[in-house]
């Protein structure tokens, strides 16, 4: 677990769900749109990016056969940014620093 987000809304989008998620300033440069995220262990995609706050939409299977199901708005939510964005941080430090 890279950090913990809270819970901003959760919306209804046809037969999905859409989740909004406000992480913490130091996980938030890793999130991107089409990019990868864990919730609470579930690996998701990311829909879109806004500051800190961003958006994934859950499908039904994903609702029930998960613990994403019973998620409000207030709760916190264990986070896990994506591998690569890591190692490109990792490595634009690298470069930057004379390589």
């Amino acid at each position: 677990v890279d950090g913990t987000g809270e819970v901003v809304r959760v919306a209804p989008a046809g037969e999905n769900r859409l989740l909004a998620i406000r992480a913490p300033d130091g996980l938030a440069r890793y999130i991107a749109r089409k990019g990868s995220i864990t919730v609470n262990g579930v690996s998701l995609t990311v829909n879109e990016v806004r500051a800190a706050e961003f958006t994934v939409n859950l499908i039904p299977h994903t609702v029930q056969a998960t613990n994403l199901k019973g998620l409000k708005p207030g709760m916190r939510v264990n986070l896990e940014v994506d591998l690569l964005a890591r190692y490109l941080d990792r490595l634009n430090e690298h470069c930057g620093k004379g390589g």
